[in-house]
């Protein structure tokens, strides 16, 4: 059994997930085998999110100022 956290990528017209090979490697998977899978949304989507909105504010705290007067010129 491997456990992992991916992105949801676009795939053609779908979205999915892939497996990376060296995991693949481990389990002894190849393309073509069938694989059961249980998926859930990861907490790190939530953290991820969190942190990326406490770093738009730091960035405002410093250069908020200056963007706004850059965009009244």
């Amino acid at each position: 059994m491997i456990e992992t956290e991916q992105k949801i990528i676009q795939i053609g017209s779908s979205e999915g997930v892939t497996l990376p090979k060296k995991d693949l490697t481990k389990l002894g998977a190849k393309r073509g085998d069938i694989v059961k899978l249980k998926v859930e949304l990861s907490k790190a989507s939530y953290h991820n999110h969190k942190n990326l909105m406490n770093e738009y504010e730091a960035f405002v705290s410093v250069y908020g100022q200056t963007l706004k007067n850059l965009s009244e010129k």
